[in-house]
């Protein structure tokens, strides 16, 4: 998996994809996470409030890492095909 995401939006697509590939509920998530099943909901619908510690917290019990390279240069309709 080598996704790239610029917004909330597309961090909890990611997130739900990843968390739906391995037949978790949110709650199960939310369990290996240590957040409960409502933030889990909160950061796949891509609310703006969500807390980098909660994200990474996610990113880590799905065995997902956080990487940060130089913005692509390629169009919004690049990006959308995406997801």
């Amino acid at each position: 998996m080598n996704d790239l995401a610029r917004t909330p939006k597309q961090i909890g697509s990611i997130i739900q994809r990843a968390r739906k590939k391995r037949a978790w509920s949110q709650m199960q998530l939310g369990e290996r996470a240590g957040l409960r099943q409502a933030t889990i909901s909160m950061i796949e619908s891509g609310a703006k409030s969500a807390r980098l510690e909660s994200i990474l917290a996610i990113f880590a019990a799905l065995d997902l890492e956080f990487r940060i390279g130089p913005r692509s240069k390629g169009h919004a309709s690049d990006i959308e095909e995406l997801f």
